[in-house]
């Protein structure tokens, strides 16, 4: 059974910092791409980062660029997202998926805010 679990969301100030996790069973981690996502009250879910494989190429939402980065531990199953110089408009309940499985996780919150 395929299951993604997320975790190391919570309150924090503008400009500060969360690192996010993302816990992968019931299938062949290091075979897949890994994407996290985010969904903000009343808006539509989005992409947030993106890394591959093998290579570990990443890429990244405009809006997040430079303060975001995304890594992944094969050997824990695990893929995870540094967020920096948070901003409100970052609060969101963020999800990470294979792109290639219809599986989600339950999701963490995070809420910028002072």
């Amino acid at each position: 059974q395929v299951q993604l679990v997320e975790s190391g969301g919570g309150l924090v100030q503008p400009g500060g910092s969360l690192r996010l996790s993302c816990k992968a069973s019931g299938f062949t981690f290091s075979n897949y791409a890994m994407t996290w996502y985010r969904q903000a009250p009343g808006k539509e879910r989005e992409l947030v980062a993106h890394i591959t494989n093998v290579v570990r190429s990443t890429n990244y939402a405009d809006s997040v660029k430079g303060r975001f980065t995304i890594s992944r531990d094969n050997a824990k199953n695990t893929v995870y997202l540094q967020m920096n110089s948070l901003k409100p408009e970052d609060t969101a309940v963020y999800y990470c998926k294979a792109p290639l499985l219809d599986v989600w996780g339950q999701g963490t919150q995070v809420t910028v805010s002072s």
